[in-house]
């Protein structure tokens, strides 16, 4: 439980939460949702003296990729998504910075499955598949550290938006209402945007629960 810190930015147009998760035993760690500035993001891993392993993304909007393949030149690290955002990433129409200015893509590498469990920085991670903001939605749990990467489906008392491409209202308050019900209540939420909150707080205060 101890061996795991959290580092924080908020980077971008639309003030995205970028985690750099630090093992404090090893100094391996992974970011997740490197929203954008690749070159701010790779100077803030060396300054922290943080070999990086990995980049989790808990889906492909823009605002939460931006920063991928400057880092991927830099590091050479794989990047995990779920299988089915892989669509998303992949077009600039759905992960809408054609929209934004700059049309691009990204490339997953590590394609996740539902309750798939992997190793990453001296991490147990599992990644949920909960769509709903997008169709390949995810969260990532770290059971020993009681900590949850929510991305856009869970924020403080609310979850994301699902008017954008790929999104679904109803799938997603299920998504939500599942995963709060699966974890454990001292359960950490870091979300996409805003401040962090946790399974009990969400149980009581999210009015679609």
């Amino acid at each position: 439980m101890g061996k795991l810190k959290i580092l924080h930015r908020v980077l971008g147009m639309v003030s995205t939460n970028v985690y750099l998760a630090v093992n404090e035993e090893t100094r391996e760690g992974f970011l997740v949702d490197p929203a954008d500035r690749g070159d701010m993001l790779a100077s803030w891993v060396k300054q922290e003296k943080v070999e990086l392993k990995g980049i989790l993304l808990t889906h492909g909007h823009f605002d939460h990729i931006g920063g991928v393949s400057e880092l991927k030149k830099e590091f050479q690290v794989p990047v995990y998504v779920m299988e089915a955002e892989n669509v998303v990433l992949n077009d600039s129409r759905l992960n809408l910075s054609a929209n934004w200015g700059t049309a691009f893509t990204v490339k997953g590498d590590r394609l996740l499955g539902d309750g798939e469990i992997f190793e990453l920085a001296g991490f147990t991670v599992q990644a949920f598949h909960t769509p709903g903001h997008t169709k390949g939605g995810a969260c990532y749990y770290l059971q020993e550290e009681k900590t949850l990467f929510s991305g856009d489906t869970i924020f403080c008392e609310s979850i994301g938006r699902t008017d954008l491409p790929t999104g679904n209202h109803g799938e997603l308050v299920r998504s939500v209402k599942a995963i709060l019900q699966k974890l454990p209540e001292d359960t950490a939420i870091y979300p996409g945007h805003e401040e962090a909150t946790s399974v009990a707080h969400e149980k009581q205060y999210n009015p679609y629960v």
